[in-house]
């Protein structure tokens, strides 16, 4: 699969977030169980600059999608505050918010499950325009091919409705859709992992090129590291609804500073620039509903048995330590690892 690298991100270390999150916390009940809840995203703090591709990984249930979907302000948050180009999205209602949701967008992991069966490309690409813009109908089934070709479908794709599409071919129609409302963030939720590998490549280069033209920003959820190292600037990494790690890409692949990202790495498919690495993961994650005491990872981590299970791990959780301005972990033997050789501890 051969993809577009992503551009450097130039933005200045003084830039305004275009997405600022703070103490965001999200919980659900657990069924049956009165007053018992699970604490799916746990204190998270981050910010997402304009302009460029923050990816956020971690593994099925770390918490991802729940925090995109509160940023999109699908899911309300249970505590926390989160602003999207300067306005609280927790505090604004009415047509304050309706004009707030056209600038963020979301592509969803399944891309024939996103659209109505029932309707056309045409309808389904105009919705959002007729729903949030007072465009005259002459004008826009006009906006809509113009929407169309910009993803890569000619105007013939009009009248088809989904099952009439590949997927690749559903996945452009949802882009389109997305770019409707000349958004400012677009969350993409694996966006490619539902789509043969043969088009893959074909998405992402597609994205990465309207977020040239369209001066996108992206918050970015998959499992696919090599994607992930293409495509993005900064990298969040989750687990059990923390924040672990946060860094720049490159720094993040080279010397990541939690054990936790690190065995990720080692997990990711070998590459030539991206080599297999001696660090495994124990087990499975625990229940979110009764996580592990002191760092959460610590039933699990490597770099804990290699230093004789410390009692600090499990008595204490933590706290998220910035190594520089830009790049910071949530561990208390972040230093004990060396840069140029993952999974080493150093001495």
């Amino acid at each position: 699969m051969s993809v577009g690298t992503a551009p450097p991100l130039d933005a200045p270390a003084t830039a305004l977030p275009l997405v600022r999150v703070r103490g965001l916390v999200r919980e659900f009940s657990v069924p049956g169980e009165s007053g018992r809840v699970v604490r799916a995203v746990a204190r998270v703090d981050l910010d997402i600059l304009e302009g460029e591709v923050y990816a956020l990984v971690g593994e099925s249930g770390s918490g991802k999608t729940t925090l995109a979907r509160c940023i999109l302000r699908l899911l309300e948050p249970t505590a926390g505050t989160i602003e999207v180009a300067g306005a609280d999205i927790g505090r604004i209602r009415g047509d304050d918010l309706r004009r707030l949701r056209r600038q963020m967008q979301v592509v969803f992991q399944d891309p024939a499950g996103s659209l109505d069966p029932r309707m056309s490309v045409l309808d389904l690409v105009a919705e959002p325009i007729r729903a949030h813009l007072r465009t005259a109908s002459a004008q826009i089934e006009a906006e809509v091919v113009a929407l169309l070709d910009q993803v890569g479908l000619r105007r013939v794709h009009l009248e088809r409705r989904p099952h009439e599409l590949s997927g690749g071919q559903c996945q452009r129609v949802a882009i389109a859709r997305a770019l409707a409302l000349k958004p400012r963030l677009v969350v993409l939720d694996e966006p490619t992992s539902a789509l043969d590998v043969s088009v893959q490549a074909q998405i992402l280069n597609l994205l990465m090129e309207l977020r040239r033209s369209h001066g996108l920003t992206y918050l970015l959820i998959s499992h696919d590291l090599s994607v992930v190292r293409h495509l993005s600037d900064r990298i969040g990494v989750m687990y059990l609804g923390r924040l672990v790690e946060q860094g720049p890409a490159a720094e993040i692949f080279s010397s990541a500073r939690h054990p936790y990202t690190r065995a990720l790495m080692a997990a990711a498919p070998s590459t030539e620039d991206m080599p297999v690495r001696p660090v495994l993961i124990k087990g499975d994650p625990p229940s979110p509903a009764n996580p592990p005491s002191g760092c959460h990872f610590h039933p699990r981590c490597w770099l804990r048995e290699r230093l004789g299970c410390p009692e600090l791990c499990e008595t204490i959780e933590p706290p998220f330590v910035q190594a520089h301005a830009r790049h910071g972990s949530a561990c208390h033997f972040a230093d004990r690892m060396t840069a140029d050789q993952p999974g080493e501890v150093s001495t």
